[in-house]
């Protein structure tokens, strides 16, 4: 399996790329800002299995993707899943959230997965079964309990989601499945800078575990879901 990861050097997406990295079939290309802890990662995945094969690539998903993210899918030839997991949570009042915070939000939050959703298609295209799974939160669950400061960030993953719905019906020809979890509360790093002291009732290596069983499974049985994955009741 070709599997590109965003959002790989910390909590979810770092135990979600490092499950991964334990099948010695699967290559991964795990992206994220920070080089540094991208290398960490590697460094962890291969004291796990000398052999895994788990490349790097540091980059800003806000900007225009990068040459060297295309040329890496170009020398795969093919790309079989592809999760977007990077995300931003800001925590504040809707009355003094600014507009460029808001765009902030929205550019690591859905403008970037369709940045990298739309550049990866060509690859996508060329394998057997492709799976797009977007990471969402219950936050941008319908219906689900809302909290105060978080509109910013669940109105983005809000949209996440729909965007899941409608690339499913436009790409079911192509035989890419479309897919989103929306979680519940996961004990990261950014959850604790946006709630200090609140201890969440799934951590980051359970949540990292599950993702990575859905996103090499999941489309045998769903494409074009929203499902919730939460142990509270929305």
């Amino acid at each position: 399996m070709h599997i590109v990861i965003t959002g790989a050097s910390r909590g979810i997406g770092f135990e979600t790329a490092l499950e991964l990295s334990k099948n010695p079939q699967n290559q991964i290309l795990a992206l994220s800002r920070n080089i540094d802890k991208l290398h960490h990662l590697q460094r962890v995945a291969k004291a796990y299995d000398k052999n895994a094969r788990l490349d790097c690539i540091a980059v800003d998903l806000s900007n225009p993707l990068p040459d060297t993210v295309l040329d890496f899918l170009s020398n795969w030839g093919s790309l079989d899943v592809l999760i977007n997991n990077a995300g931003q949570l800001i925590n504040k009042p809707f009355v003094s959230t600014t507009l460029e915070e808001w765009r902030t939000v929205f550019e690591q939050n859905i403008f970037a997965p369709v940045q990298l959703i739309q550049a990866s298609l060509t690859f996508l295209e060329k394998s057997q079964r492709a799976h797009v799974l977007n990471i969402s939160s219950m936050g941008g669950f319908q219906g689900s309990s809302k909290f105060p400061g978080l509109a910013a960030y669940s109105s983005s993953k809000a949209a996440l989601a729909n965007l899941t719905e409608c690339l499913a019906e436009e790409l079911k020809e192509k035989r890419i499945a479309v897919n989103c979890l929306a979680l519940g509360a996961v004990q990261t790093e950014m959850l604790e800078a946006a709630f200090p002291g609140y201890q969440a009732p799934v951590s980051s290596q359970v949540m990292g575990k599950y993702i990575a069983d859905f996103a090499l499974n999941g489309y045998k049985v769903f494409n074009g879901k929203v499902l919730p994955v939460s142990v509270s009741t929305p």
